[in-house]
C-alpha cells in the first residue's frame, strides 16, 4: 500500500504540522503562523475535542491565487492568531487530494455558482460544510467581505446560532448525496450522437481565433483527439479543419513558449496572446500527442515542430531525478527588481530585446514575435508570439530564439513542483513513447520506459494498488483515484505497442481488474475512488473531461483498448458501460466529455487489432503505429515466442519468412499483408 515519503526531509522550519507532508504546497504552509493540519482523523477530532469548526483551505503549488492569498492572510501574525483560536485549520493539496476537493468543489458550485482555487470551506467536525468562498481578500472591496470579516461571521453564527448551522450542513449533505448521476439508458453512443457532437461543436467554434468559447480560453485536447478521429472514421474535412486551425492558432499565440517549447495553463483573452504563466505536466503531455496525432494525420511541419519542442520541454524542465515528471512549474518568479510576479520569467520588453540582440535584430525579433512599446501583458512587457503570415528568415529565426533562450536562462526560474502524480505521468508515458516513434526518437521512447518504470517500482508495488504521488523516489500516502488508473493503464498500453514489450500491457491488466473489482459500479458507472478507500460525505463520481480526462473516460478508453488486445469480454462490456454516459453527455456538451467522444469513436470503429509479426521497429511496425483508425491498437514481436507477449500475435506467422500484418476487429482479421503501402491503406494512412 502508499507509504509515507519524505518525512523529516522538509526544506522548510516547520511551524505547523505541514513539515512532514510530502506536497510541495503544503510545505510551501509549513512555516505559516497558521497551526495547520493535514487532511486526516486526527483534526476532525481535535475540532470535536474543542468544539470548533474546521477551516478547510485547498489549493495547489503553482496556483496564483494560492499564492496570493497566503502572503495576504495566511502569514498574517494577527489573522493566523484569530484562526488558531476559533478553527482548526486543515490545508489540503487538491493534486495529491483530488477526492476532497472534488467533493467540496462540487458544493462549493450548488451554493454560489461558480468555483476556483483557493478554495475556503467552512465544516463541522463531521467532515459536513456548511459555508463556502474561493479567495477572499485582507480587505472588503468590490462587495467580496475580508477574510477576516468572514471568520468572524462563521464564529458568530457557529457560537449563537450552532442548531442553524448544524442544520445548513445536514441539508448541505443530503443535497449532494441526493445528486444520482443520469446515466443515459441503455447503449452506447452511435454514429448519430457522435455527429450531432460535432455539430455542436461546431456551433460553439470560434472561427476566427480557434478553439471553443470566449475568454478565459483553455487548449481543448481532448476535443481535438475527437475531431481527429471522427475525421479518421467519417472523412468530416470540418472536423480536421478545427482541429489544425485551432493548434495553429494556439501554437502561434503566447500560450505557447516560443523559446523553450511548452503550453501555458490557459489564455485569458480569446486570440491566445496573454497565458497563465503556469506551466502543467498533464497540459503539455496531452497536447504533446495531440500535435503528434495531427502530424499523422496532416503531416504538418508545424505539428511535428510542437510535437517535438513540447516533448523535449517535458524532459528537460519537468523530468526528475528518479526518471518521473514534476507536476508543474509556477506562474510566479522574481522579475529584475526583486518582486515576486506573475510570467516574470518569460515576458519581454523592446529594452531588454536591444540590450540582448543589439538593434538591428531586436527591432526583426520585436516584429517577428509581437513585442511592442505599449506591451501586450503588464508594464509594456510583451508575451512573445508568432505575428507574421508570410515566408521567414529561418535561420535567423533560430538565432535569434536562440540568444534570447540563453539570456532568459539567466533570470530566476519558477519553483517547480516536484510531486508525481501517477495520472499524469501515464498521461506522459503515453504521449512520449507515440512521439518517439512517430519521428524516429528512441531517446523519448527511454524516456517514457523510465517514468513506466517508476510507476511499477514506487506506485505500484507489491499489490498493484496505486498510490496518487511519490516524491524523492518514495510513495506518498494517498490512494490512486479512478483517473490514475485509467492514465496509467492509458500510458503502459501505448508503451506496450511501441516497444513490443507484453510486460507492459500485463501492467496495464493488473490495474484494468482493479479498476473492475473496486471502482465500477451499476449499470456500468464508475466512481473516482475505489469502494475501500476513506469515506467522504459523498463518494465523488465524475464522468466530465475537465483539464483531463475524466476518470470514468480514461478508464473507458483503457479497458476497451486492453480487450482489443487480449479479447476479454468482461473489459469490453465495462468500457461499453461505461460509454453510456457519453451517449446522454456526448451531444449537449461536447466540450466538456470530448476524451469520452474519441473513445466512442475507437468503439465504433472496432477498434481495430492490428498484429505484426515481425521486428519491432521495422517498416510494417512503424506504417502499423501511424496507422489513423481511431484508437487502433498495435501489436509486434518476432518469432514463436512474440505470442506469449502478447495475444494477437498468438497463431499470426510471418508469411513466407518475410515480416507480416495482421487487420483485425473483434479477432476477425483480413487478409495478411507483408506490403507497408497496403497495410496503410487497411488502417487509413
Amino acid at each position: 500500500m502508499c507509504r509515507a515519503a519524505g518525512r523529516g526531509v522538509s526544506r522548510v522550519i516547520a511551524v505547523n504540522r505541514l513539515g512532514g507532508t510530502t506536497s510541495p504546497y503544503l510545505l510551501q504552509h509549513a512555516d505559516n503562523p497558521v497551526d495547520w493540519w493535514p487532511w486526516s482523523p486526527e483534526a476532525f477530532a481535535e475540532a470535536r475535542r474543542r468544539g470548533v469548526p474546521v477551516l478547510l483551505s485547498v489549493g495547489y503549488a503553482s496556483c496564483h491565487w494560492c499564492h496570493v492569498m497566503a502572503h495576504e492572510s495566511f502569514e498574517d501574525a494577527e489573522v493566523a492568531a484569530y484562526l488558531n483560536a476559533h478553527f482548526v485549520p486543515v490545508k489540503v493539496d487538491r493534486e495529491e487530494r483530488p477526492d476532497v476537493d472534488a467533493v467540496y468543489m462540487e458544493a462549493v458550485q450548488a451554493a454560489t455558482g461558480q468555483g476556483g482555487w483557493p478554495m475556503t470551506v467552512f465544516l463541522t467536525a463531521d467532515a459536513e460544510p456548511f459555508y463556502f468562498g474561493t479567495y477572499f481578500p485582507p480587505e472588503s472591496r468590490h462587495g467580496m467581505p475580508s477574510f477576516r470579516q468572514v471568520l468572524e461571521g462563521v464564529v458568530a453564527a457557529w457560537s449563537d446560532r450552532r442548531e442553524e448551522v448544524a442544520e445548513v450542513a445536514g441539508r448541505i449533505v443530503r443535497d449532494l448525496a441526493g445528486r444520482s448521476l443520469t446515466h443515459g439508458g441503455e447503449g452506447v453512443p452511435g454514429g448519430e450522437e457522435l455527429a450531432q457532437a460535432l455539430l455542436r461543436l461546431t456551433r460553439e467554434y470560434d472561427e476566427k481565433h480557434g478553439g471553443f468559447g470566449g475568454a478565459p480560453k483553455f487548449p481543448p485536447s481532448m476535443v481535438i483527439e475527437f475531431l481527429l478521429r471522427h475525421h479518421a472514421r467519417t472523412g468530416a474535412e470540418g472536423a480536421l479543419q478545427m482541429a489544425a486551425d485551432t493548434c495553429a492558432a494556439m501554437a502561434r499565440g503566447g500560450i505557447y513558449d516560443q523559446l523553450g517549447g511548452g503550453f501555458a495553463r490557459y489564455s485569458v483573452d480569446r486570440e491566445w496572446i496573454v497565458p497563465h504563466f503556469e506551466k502543467m505536466l498533464y497540459d503539455n503531455a496531452l497536447l504533446c500527442r495531440v500535435y503528434a496525432h495531427l502530424w499523422r494525420a496532416t503531416g504538418s511541419d508545424l505539428a511535428r515542430r510542437v510535437a517535438l519542442e513540447t516533448a523535449d520541454f517535458l524532459v528537460r524542465e519537468l523530468r526528475t531525478a528518479e526518471g518521473g515528471f514534476a507536476s508543474a512549474l509556477d506562474a510566479d518568479s522574481e522579475d529584475a527588481d526583486g518582486r515576486h510576479v506573475e510570467g516574470a520569467y518569460y515576458v519581454w520588453t523592446p529594452a531588454q530585446l536591444r540590450e540582448v540582440l543589439g538593434e538591428e535584430d531586436a527591432a526583426f525579433a520585436a516584429e517577428h514575435f509581437g513585442v511592442t512599446e505599449e506591451g501586450t501583458f503588464e508594464e509594456g512587457s510583451s508575451v512573445l508570439r508568432l505575428t507574421g503570415t508570410g515566408p521567414v528568415d529561418e535561420a535567423r529565426v533560430a538565432d535569434v530564439r536562440a540568444r534570447l533562450l540563453a539570456a532568459r536562462e539567466m533570470r530566476v526560474r519558477p519553483e517547480r513542483d516536484d510531486k508525481i502524480v501517477a495520472a499524469w505521468n501515464g498521461l506522459a508515458v503515453a504521449a512520449l513513447a507515440e512521439t518517439g516513434a512517430y519521428f524516429g526518437r528512441p531517446d523519448l521512447v527511454e524516456r517514457a520506459t523510465e517514468a513506466a518504470d517508476l510507476l511499477v517500482r514506487v506506485h505500484m508495488g507489491d499489490v498493484a494498488r496505486l498510490c496518487r504521488t511519490s516524491k524523492d523516489g518514495r510513495a506518498g500516502d494517498n490512494a490512486g483515484v479512478l483517473e490514475d488508473y485509467g492514465d496509467v493503464a492509458e500510458g503502459f498500453l501505448a508503451l506496450a505497442s511501441v516497444t513490443g514489450e507484453g510486460v507492459w500491457l500485463e501492467f496495464a491488466g493488473f490495474l484494468l481488474d482493479i479498476v473492475l473489482e473496486r471502482f465500477t459500479g451499476e449499470n456500468g458507472q464508475l466512481f473516482d475512488t475505489a469502494d475501500d478507500a476513506e469515506q467522504l460525505i459523498r463518494r465523488p463520481q465524475d464522468p466530465t473531461d475537465s483539464a483531463t480526462p475524466a476518470g470514468w473516460t480514461a478508464a473507458a478508453g483503457a479497458l476497451l483498448s486492453y480487450a482489443a488486445h487480449t479479447g476479454s469480454e468482461a473489459h469490453r462490456t465495462a468500457a461499453e458501460g461505461a460509454l453510456g454516459v457519453v451517449q446522454a453527455l456526448g451531444p449537449k456538451a461536447p466540450r466538456f466529455i470530448g476524451w469520452g467522444l474519441a473513445v466512442a469513436e475507437a468503439l465504433l470503429d472496432g477498434p481495430r487489432e492490428v498484429a505484426v509479426a515481425g521486428p519491432v521497429g521495422g517498416e510494417l511496425h512503424r506504417t502499423a503505429l501511424l496507422g489513423r483508425a481511431p484508437g487502433a491498437v498495435v501489436a509486434a514481436g518476432a518469432g514463436p515466442d512474440a505470442g506469449s507477449e502478447f495475444p494477437l500475435l498468438v497463431d499470426r506467422p510471418e508469411v513466407g519468412g518475410a515480416p507480416t500484418a495482421y487487420v483485425c476487429r473483434h479477432f476477425v482479421c483480413d487478409a495478411p499483408t507483408t506490403d507497408a503501402g497496403e497495410l496503410a491503406g487497411k488502417l487509413g494512412g
